[in-house]
C-alpha cells in the first residue's frame, strides 16, 4: 500500500532517492532579509553593504518592483518573448517574464557569496530586523517570517527592541543591536558572518581509474613506501577536514578500512563523475581534488593552493605549463561549482578542465611546476623515477 507519493511503502520501498540537499535558503547559502524599515532605507543600507564588500565577495540583491503594469516590461517581453538578453557593455542583463520558479532562482544566485533581500517583499533564511516605530504595524504582520534573526537595527526613532519582538523571539537578548546609521559595524557584521560561513574543505583522492595505459593500478603503486592512494590521502589530512578516496562502484572492498571511500554514483564519467559524486555526498563542502598519479606532489604545493583559496570563485586551480590550461585534478572546487558541473553535464560535457576554462576561477602558478607532473604510461614513469629519487634525497638532506 502506498502511503503517499513521496513517502515509503509499507515494504520500505522509496519512490525517490534520498539525496543530501545543500543548506541553501530561498536564493543561496548566505542570504539575509532586511525587514521592518521603509523600502528606501533597506535599499540604501543594502547599497552601502554591497559597495563595501563587493571588492572581495560576490554580492547580490533581491527586491520586488511596485509596478504591476505588464505593458511597461522592457523590450520584447511585452510582446510575449520568454527571455531577453542585452549586452550592456559594462554588465549583462537578462529579463524574464513571470514566473521564475524557486529552483531556477537558486541556480541563478548560486555564484553569490552574499545575498541581501528586501524583506518587506521577499523572505530569506536569515533576517536583519529594523526597529522603526513608524513601521510597527507592518513588522507585526511579518513576525512568522522572523525564523532566524541575527541582527537588530534601531532607527532614529527607536531606543530599544520593541516589546512584541521580545515576545516573539525568546532569545532576543542574545542578538546584537546596532544603530541603523552605524554603517561601519553593520558592514563588519556581514563581513564576519561571511568569514564564519566559509565552506569546510574536504579532500578527495581520485583513484577510481582503470589505469589502462599504465598496465597496472596506479593507485596501488608504492612510489613512496606505501600505496599512492594512501600516500596522497595522508598528505591531504594536513589540510582537510575529512579525506576520502574516490573509487569505482564495488572498489570500496579493495581499500584499507582506515580510509573513507566515496564510490562513484555518476558512473562512466571519469574524474568528472568522481567530483560530482563527492558533491552528492556533501554538497555544502568544498573539495580539494587530487589525482593519485602525481608522484612528485608535495605538501608545499598543497599548502600554497589552500593558502590562496578563493571561496568566491568556482574553483582555485593551478595553471599547467604543459597544457597551458587550468589543471582540474589538483584543484579546490567550491560548493558553488556543483550546479555548474551539473549544467555542463546537461549540455553533454564531462571534462572538468572545460568547466574551469569557461568559469570564473582563481588561477595560480605552482611553486614547483614539477609537482604537477602526472604519470599515465610506463614510459612516463621511467622518466620521473629519477625525479622521485632526487626529490626524496633533497627532502631528507
Amino acid at each position: 500500500m502506498i502511503l503517499n507519493d513521496h513517502n515509503q511503502t509499507d515494504k520500505g520501498h522509496r519512490k525517490h532517492a534520498k539525496l543530501a540537499k545543500p543548506s541553501t535558503g530561498n536564493f543561496g547559502w548566505n542570504e539575509w532579509a532586511i525587514v521592518g524599515g521603509p523600502c528606501t532605507v533597506i535599499k540604501l543600507l543594502a547599497d552601502d553593504v554591497i559597495r563595501a564588500l563587493s571588492p572581495v565577495y560576490r554580492c547580490a540583491y533581491v527586491d520586488t518592483s511596485h509596478n504591476d503594469d505588464f505593458t511597461s516590461l522592457p523590450g520584447r517581453l511585452a510582446s510575449g518573448a520568454s527571455l531577453e538578453y542585452t549586452d550592456q557593455i559594462n554588465h549583462q542583463q537578462f529579463n524574464y517574464p513571470n514566473p521564475v520558479y524557486l529552483y531556477q532562482l537558486k541556480q541563478y544566485f548560486s555564484p553569490a557569496d552574499l545575498i541581501l533581500v528586501n524583506g518587506n517583499h521577499q523572505q530569506a533564511k536569515k533576517q536583519v530586523v529594523i526597529i522603526d516605530i513608524n513601521k510597527t504595524a507592518s513588522l507585526q504582520k511579518r513576525l512568522e517570517q522572523l525564523t532566524d534573526v541575527q541582527l537588530f537595527l534601531l532607527a532614529d526613532n527607536a531606543n530599544e527592541v520593541a516589546d512584541f519582538i521580545q515576545e516573539a523571539i525568546p532569545h532576543w537578548q542574545q542578538i546584537p543591536v546596532l544603530k541603523i546609521d552605524d554603517r561601519e559595524n553593520i558592514i563588519a557584521f556581514f563581513e564576519k558572518a561571511l568569514k564564519q560561513a566559509k565552506p569546510v574543505l574536504n579532500g578527495l583522492v581520485l583513484a577510481g581509474g582503470k589505469s589502462t595505459r599504465m598496465g597496472f593500478d596506479k593507485g596501488a603503486a608504492a612510489w613512496h613506501g606505501k600505496q599512492q592512494r594512501y600516500y596522497m590521502a595522508d598528505m591531504l589530512k594536513n589540510f582537510c577536514n575529512e579525506v576520502y578516496i574516490s573509487g569505482r562502484p564495488g572498489q570500496r572492498q579493495e581499500i584499507d578500512q582506515e580510509y573513507s571511500v566515496i564510490e562513484d554514483t555518476f558512473t562512466g564519467l571519469g574524474p568528472f563523475g568522481a567530483i560530482l559524486s563527492a558533491f552528492r555526498e556533501q554538497p555544502d563542502a568544498a573539495w580539494l581534488v587530487i589525482a593519485c598519479d602525481l608522484p612528485l606532489m608535495d605538501e608545499a604545493t598543497l599548502r600554497n593552493l589552500v593558502a590562496w583559496r578563493n571561496i568566491s570563485s568556482v574553483a582555485t586551480a593551478y595553471h599547467s605549463p604543459v597544457t597551458d590550461f587550468p589543471e582540474p585534478l589538483i584543484a579546490i572546487w567550491e560548493p558553488k561549482s556543483y550546479p555548474v558541473l551539473l549544467s555542463f553535464l546537461a549540455q553533454g560535457f564531462s571534462c572538468p578542465r572545460k568547466v574551469l576554462i569557461n568559469s570564473d576561477i582563481t588561477l595560480l602558478n605552482a611553486p614547483d611546476f614539477a609537482a604537477l607532473t602526472n604519470v599515465n604510461t610506463p614510459e612516463e614513469l621511467e622518466k620521473v623515477k629519477s625525479m622521485i629519487h632526487t626529490k626524496i634525497v633533497t627532502t631528507n638532506e
